[in-house]
């Protein structure tokens, strides 16, 4: 008999179908079968040793909230006979209510009860809690994974021992997973968390990765890329995160449509055993990262999201650095400025901020300038080594790329037709807080332009880190960074920008709350007693 190794995640909505995805421990055919007829079957597929479905469910009806069950076989194995939360429902979008998107990055699992939490408070399980304790109440419409959704090189404990049980610690990797057997325990040790499990089956979610999904500061340069090839373990690594996170994040973030057009999901699934199927992806993605696509558009309603794949797809040539690929940016340029029924918001789901604390920003130019060889071979290697050593790697050491997006965001918020707000969401920092661009040129975006930055949801931010962002905002700070930049003689930025609230510290989670043009955002930090307690809330849209 079939059981339920993992899931059921809910993913895709609209307003008449969804996305359903689970794990299995044998072959068999899934089934999710909601009330009024509602339902799908899927039968599984086979990587490397496990087997997965991902089923579509339709009948469902615009507005509404869905109960529903899984059967592997015939058989009930969602909700499991002792489950002490209330039944999983789909929820489609429509209706007058308020549309509700939290978002946050960076989760380390949550240790078991019996052991200390280095991280503290969990801040999805402490939304699991409230959503479990009052689930007719206020509740996510879409939850926004911004990357690190698992730590593939910071593992845990009992990880560590069950990889010392299967390999030699001594050897490279060490303590870090080196292949998908060992990547497929990281998913089981951060989603089998009862309350977490229980919230990712009732809550849509679209997801992203970031550099810890694979390894600390992914392809932060070229130089960088060179040396983890010369490695005897990094190619099984990367192309075994890349299995990994196709199997587990990126088929979910596809809509039914997407994913009945995508050539590679029907040969995984015309296949006995799709291994070499997706490993020959992995593959041709890391020779070429222009042959694969991980960004993604999800519209419901009125709200348009894209995610952006800001760590695969980099062009990492100093003499061509690029965030992305010329195919990737055009792709998030069509999108972003595809208006043929307008919308009222516009969301950019970046892992890595666009805006960040001025003296980051500027020692990040600095680094980029001094590594492209201006000032000599001696400063260029001494830049390369502070972008490793500082991980300066965000969209601000691309710094055509930076001016690039700010272009973007300036157009796709004016013009008659522009939302009402442009909102880029990002995490990685370690830390939130709000910031708004101001264009030097005089242009004045009709749409309010504002970069939203939140993490952790569940890690750690030692006292150096927060010392470092709070004094990274300041004005000597400033001062200091502009010294640097003009030693580089890099470009300066097209935009000025000012933080606008935090910088806030803890495990936490925004919430951007959308009635028509008008938007509300919410910061909420987990507590130790497992709530979640608002700590600012302020008004982007007001709808006019």
């Amino acid at each position: 008999m079939a059981g339920l190794r993992l899931g059921p995640l809910l993913r895709y909505t609209d307003g008449s179908s969804a996305t359903v995805w689970v794990e299995t421990s044998r072959p068999c055919t899934a089934e999710v079968r909601g009330a009024g007829g509602a339902g799908g079957t899927a039968r599984t597929f086979q990587v490397a040793g496990h087997h997965y479905a991902l089923v579509t469910v339709t009948g469902l009806t615009a507005g509404t909230a869905t109960a529903y069950e899984v059967l592997l076989d015939g058989a009930r194995v969602w909700p499991p006979p002792d489950s002490r939360f209330p039944p999983s429902v789909i929820r489609t979008p429509g209706g007058d209510g308020p549309l509700r998107v939290s978002f946050g990055s960076c989760r380390w699992a949550a240790r078991p009860a019996t052991e200390k939490d280095p991280a503290g408070p969990d801040a999805l399980g402490a939304l699991a809690s409230r959503l479990a304790a009052a689930p007719e109440g206020e509740h996510p419409d879409l939850l926004v994974l911004l990357g690190d959704q698992v730590y593939a090189d910071e593992t845990s404990p009992a990880i560590r021992r069950r990889l010392a049980a299967r390999r030699d610690p001594s050897d490279p990797p060490g303590g870090e997973v080196a292949d998908y057997e060992e990547y497929t325990w990281l998913y089981h040790e951060s989603w089998l968390d009862p309350e977490v499990r229980w919230l990712l089956s009732t809550v849509p979610s679209v997801m992203i990765f970031d550099d810890h999904d694979v390894i600390d500061d992914w392809n932060t340069s070229a130089a960088w890329l060179a040396d983890m090839r010369a490695t005897d373990w990094w190619r099984e690594r990367l192309l075994s995160g890349l299995m990994s996170y196709w199997v587990h994040q990126h088929l979910g973030n596809l809509s039914p449509a997407e994913l009945d057009a995508d050539p590679l999901f029907a040969a995984v699934r015309g296949t006995p055993d799709a291994t070499e199927t997706l490993r020959a992806f992995a593959a041709a993605a890391d020779a070429d990262p222009s042959t694969a696509r991980w960004s993604h558009r999800r519209d419901i309603g009125r709200l348009r999201l894209l995610m952006v794949d800001t760590r695969a797809a980099r062009v990492l040539e100093e003499q061509r650095r690029a965030m992305l690929t010329p195919g990737e940016a055009a792709w998030l340029r069509e999108q972003a400025l595809d208006r043929p029924d307008s919308c009222d918001h516009l969301l950019v789901g970046t892992s890595l901020p666009w805006l960040l604390p001025h003296l980051v920003h500027d020692v990040e130019t600095w680094s980029a300038a001094l590594c492209l060889g201006g000032k000599g071979a001696r400063w260029a290697r001494f830049g390369e080594r502070l972008r490793r050593r500082a991980d300066l790697e965000h969209w601000a050491a691309f710094p055509a790329s930076f001016a690039a997006l700010a272009e973007l965001l300036a157009e796709a918020g004016s013009g008659p037709d522009a939302p009402a707000t442009v909102c880029v969401l990002s995490g990685d920092v370690h830390h939130a807080y709000t910031a708004e661009p101001a264009w030097p040129d005089g242009r004045a975006p009709d749409a309010r332009v504002v970069q939203l930055t939140c993490s952790p949801v569940h890690n750690a931010a030692p006292a150096a880190m927060r010392l470092g962002f709070r004094f990274g905002w300041s004005a000597a700070a400033r001062a200091l960074g502009r010294r640097l930049a003009r030693h580089g003689g890099g470009p300066r930025p097209p935009v000025n920008w000012r933080r606008t609230g935090g910088p806030w510290f803890g495990n936490q989670l925004m919430t951007l709350t959308l009635r028509g043009r008008s938007a509300v955002l919410t910061l909420e930090q987990a507590q130790p007693n497992g709530t979640l307690r608002t700590v600012a809330e302020s008004t982007l849209g007001d709808g006019a």
